[in-house]
C-alpha cells in the first residue's frame, strides 16, 4: 500500500490512529511530556516503527498502545483499530468518578439546607441533620 512507510511522526500517528482528537493536541501532549514511546519521553517529531510501545496519558486515563501497522492520514475507526494492539487497563466503571458539586458564580454562601443536602450528597457522616433529636 501506499500509505505504509517504514516510521511517521508520533504526534501525526497517534493522531491517525484516533487516540487523540486534533492533531494539534497530539503535539502539544507530546511537547507536555505525556507521550512515551519505548518508555522514553517524546517530542512531536519523534519517529515511531512497528514495534514501538506508545504510553499516552491524556483526559485521566493513561492508553499503553503497540503499533502494529504504520499509517499518516487518519482513518476510519475500524481501520484505525487494525493499527494498533490495545494494552490499556480497562476504564474505571462509571461508579468510582467523584461527584463534584457545582455551584452557580455568585451565588454566595450555601444555606444551611443546601449544606447539609450536599453532605448528604456527598455521604459524610453528620450530614442527617445535627442538634435533632433521634427519632
Amino acid at each position: 500500500m501506499a500509505d505504509e512507510q517504514v516510521s511517521a511522526r508520533v504526534d501525526s500517528w497517534i493522531w491517525s490512529v484516533r487516540l487523540i482528537r486534533t492533531r494539534s493536541t497530539a503535539s502539544d501532549a507530546c511537547r507536555g511530556g505525556h507521550v512515551r514511546v519505548n518508555g522514553v519521553r517524546v517530542k512531536p517529531a519523534h519517529a515511531v516503527r512497528v514495534g514501538d510501545e506508545i504510553r499516552l496519558r491524556h483526559e485521566g486515563r493513561e492508553r499503553i498502545v503497540v503499533v502494529s501497522r504504520i499509517i499518516t492520514k487518519r482513518v476510519g475507526a475500524p481501520v484505525a483499530a487494525e493499527c494498533y494492539v490495545d494494552k490499556s487497563p480497562p476504564p474505571p466503571p462509571r461508579e468510582e468518578t467523584v461527584t463534584v458539586a457545582v455551584r452557580a458564580r455568585g451565588a454566595g454562601r450555601p444555606t444551611k439546607r443546601e449544606r447539609r443536602d450536599l453532605e448528604r450528597l456527598l455521604g459524610r457522616p453528620g450530614a442527617e441533620g445535627r442538634g435533632r433529636r433521634p427519632e
